[in-house]
Formats: C-alpha cells, structure tokens, sequence
C-alpha cells in the first residue's frame, strides 16, 4: 500500500480507572500516533475523568446499551480510520514499539487482519496461564480459508483484547455483527470466507488474562454458544468443534500432574462449567434466536 494508513484505537471501557495508565501509556507514545476513542458504559470510578486528563477521547453510553459487536461497530465508525484496533481495557502492551508490530502485515498489504500474542498478567494462576500458553503460541503465522482442515476450530480464532483490522475489509463484511459473544470471530469468519487472511503477530505482546470463577465460566460459554450456534453456517468448514476444546483439556492436565496436581479436580470442575455453558447455549438459542 503506497499511502499512509490511518490508525484508530477503540476500548470499550467499564470502571476502568485502575488500567488506565497501563493500557493506554504505550499506545499514546506509538510512533504511529493513533486517534484513541474509549466508549465507556458509565462508570462510576472516574474512568472518563482520567482518560480525559491523558487526552483521551470519550463517549459515553448507558451500561444497558453495551454490546460486543454492536459497540465495537460504533466506535469504528466514529474513528473512521483506515485501520481500526480493538483493545480491551486490561490489555497491556508490553513494548513500546508493540502498534507497529502489530499492524505491518496491515500496513504491508499482505493481511487484512492481524491480533497480538496474550501473555499472563503478573500473579495469573497457572490455569490462566497455560490458556495463553495455549492459544498463543511464540511462533507467528498467517492463516486463511484453506487451511481450515489443518487449523480447525481454530482457523477463524481471532481476539478483540488485542486486534486490528482493515475498516475496508470489515466494511465488505457489514462490519461486526451484533451479537452477544465472539464478534471477533465471527467477522474474521466472514473475511477469510471472502478470500482475506489473518495473521497472528507473536512478536506483538500484551498482558491479558483472566482468573475467572467457576461461575463466570459458566456464564460466559452460554454466551459464546449462543454466538456461535447464531452463526453456525460460517463455521461448518473447520469440522466439529469439540476436538480443539478436548485437546485443550488433555493438554492443561498433562501440565497440571506435572507442576500442580493438586489443581486438577478443579481444572476438571471449570472444563465442565464451560462445557455445559457452552452446550446450553447452543440448544437455547433454538428458543432465544432474538439474542443472535
């Protein structure tokens, strides 16, 4: 591409005051001087305030109105760039020139999306960890639609925590769906079905993860499998989607007997919570389709 692409970052924020600092530190010495936008869900911790005092662009929205897809989709458009980053608020860039990083495969035309290497905040269990062990790996790759039979479920895996996208590409798809869980994939779905490929960008890193309850667990996989039924004819390419989640299971108790047995009835506890969420979501939609 022979002229300078423009660069918007969108954070979806909620009482977001505690990483502020963090997440928005390193954005705002990159080189490629990004516009910054945080549509936040009213907090009342002073999250505007401070965004607001690091010059930082803000909208607000009542919490109610607060959706995966559709929110993302106004703030891409209010940004009106030529690329567009999704960051969640905890997300840490762990390098100064991690937006450069990050967007070359964009900038040098050979991708049209591109998502960054989570790594464990500091004190993560090894639970957390090894989820981003797993679904990061340190070796960086580009995939596309043909690769599905070696990929699997994991050909269209894409993160909005950290990743960038073409808004021209994302434009030919209708942008990201308005959908409860998994926007992200859902669009990247979509775009390698149209011929685009996605590159993940091991050498860009952040710090994300989550200690999440047994509940959460639960509660979060109704969701994704709600999303993922609602989108289900995007994904019949990658073949059943179970056999990545069991390799996943395999995997972290191999780990677990040898560095912490003693967490492996628990590990065993949150495989079935997600499981279970996940399965229900996906018989429920067939009642609930209104939440697709």
């Amino acid at each position: 591409m022979s002229k300078k692409l423009s660069v918007g970052i969108l954070i979806p924020t909620y009482q977001a005051a505690k990483h502020l600092f963090y997440c928005l530190s390193p954005l705002l010495k990159s080189k490629l001087k990004p516009k910054i936008l945080i549509i936040d869900s009213s907090s009342s911790d002073g999250t505007v305030d401070i965004a607001g005092t690091m010059g930082v662009r803000c909208e607000v929205i009542p919490a109610s109105e607060f959706n995966h897809g559709a929110t993302r989709e106004k703030g891409r458009k209010l940004l009106n760039t030529d690329i567009v980053v999704m960051m969640t608020q905890d997300a840490y860039a762990t390098h100064p020139d991690f937006l450069e990083r990050l967007l070359e495969p964009l900038i040098s035309g050979q991708t049209s999306i591109s998502y960054a290497r989570q790594l464990p905040h500091d004190g993560a269990s090894l639970l957390a960890s090894f989820s981003r062990e797993y679904n990061y790996p340190p070796i960086s790759h580009v995939r596309e639609l043909r690769d599905a039979p070696f990929y699997g479920a994991y050909t269209f895996f894409c993160s909005n925590s950290c990743a960038a996208y073409l808004n021209s590409a994302l434009d030919s798809v209708g942008g990201f769906p308005t959908i409860l869980f998994g926007e992200d994939t859902a669009a990247v779905a979509k775009l390698l079905h149209q011929g685009h490929q996605i590159a993940y960008v091991a050498e860009a890193r952040v710090k994300h993860s989550h200690d999440y309850t047994l509940q959460e667990e639960f509660s979060r996989h109704i969701k994704m499998g709600i999303a993922r039924k609602s989108q289900q004819q995007l994904f019949e390419v990658c073949g059943n989607d179970s056999k990545r989640g069991k390799a996943f299971v395999v995997a972290l108790l191999t780990r677990l007997k040898k560095q912490q047995p003693a967490l492996i009835p628990y590990a065993l506890a949150q495989s079935g919570a997600r499981l279970l969420g996940y399965q229900l979501g996906k018989a429920i939609y067939h009642v609930l389709p209104h939440l697709q």
